[in-house]
């Protein structure tokens, strides 16, 4: 996906909750996207089960019902989201996505210059040998990654161990750092991203991958 975001949008993310909350797993979930794996023995009232979340996902977003309301276990979870219309967080983080150009960054990263510094069995040398030590995102670039990175979406491996990060990727892992705090719940996953579980309440979460030691 490239190119400029339109005014309004529903993250895949959200319909992925709505759907949890009604029984359907969602096996993959991209920002716009999402994938359902049906299986041979797949019965009509599955089917049925789906398309009546879908088509209430659809009502309840057109009269912009109450989170509360419509996902009730994850609002427990995060009380921020309560009083939210449905329609309304859904601009939120499509606005968000928006800002960051996350769909451009994403490929671009993907596709930007990748410079293996060592091999990836003397990458998990240093690890056997203690050698290691957890970098913070800001202070990233050039260092050499020990962790293979796989950011969902798309679940596709963008560094592998021995190789450096690059100005992209930094780019990258600081808008997961501002989009996890902005919208817990809905969080990134960065395989390979390590984050700082012991942060004081009220202070922005901090996010380390483990490379060589200097």
């Amino acid at each position: 996906m490239t190119g400029k975001f339109a005014k309004t949008g529903i993250p895949a993310s959200i319909v992925t909750k709505f759907l949890a909350e009604h029984g359907v797993v969602v096996e993959k979930t991209g920002l716009y996207s999402f994938f359902i794996m049906f299986t041979i023995g797949i019965t009509k009232g599955r089917w049925n089960t789906l398309l009546t979340a879908l088509q209430q996902f659809k009502d309840d977003y057109a009269r912009n019902q109450p989170m509360w309301k419509i996902l009730p276990e994850f609002c427990a979870q995060h009380p921020r989201y309560e009083r939210m219309g449905l329609r309304d967080l859904c601009q939120s983080i499509h606005e968000m996505y928006a800002k960051g150009d996350i769909a451009r960054l994403t490929t671009e990263m993907y596709l930007s210059d990748l410079h293996p510094a060592m091999k990836p069995s003397d990458a998990y040398a240093h690890i056997a040998q203690r050698r290691t030590e957890r970098v913070e995102i800001d202070a990233l670039e050039g260092r050499v990654t020990t962790a293979l990175l796989t950011p969902y979406p798309p679940g596709i491996p963008l560094l592998i161990p021995g190789e450096r990060f690059n100005r992209k990727i930094v780019d990258y892992l600081k808008f997961t750092r501002e989009f996890n705090a902005a919208f817990p719940g809905f969080a990134t996953d960065v395989h390979g991203l390590v984050g700082d579980d012991d942060a004081l309440p009220g202070t922005p979460k901090r996010y380390y991958v483990d490379c060589v030691k200097d």
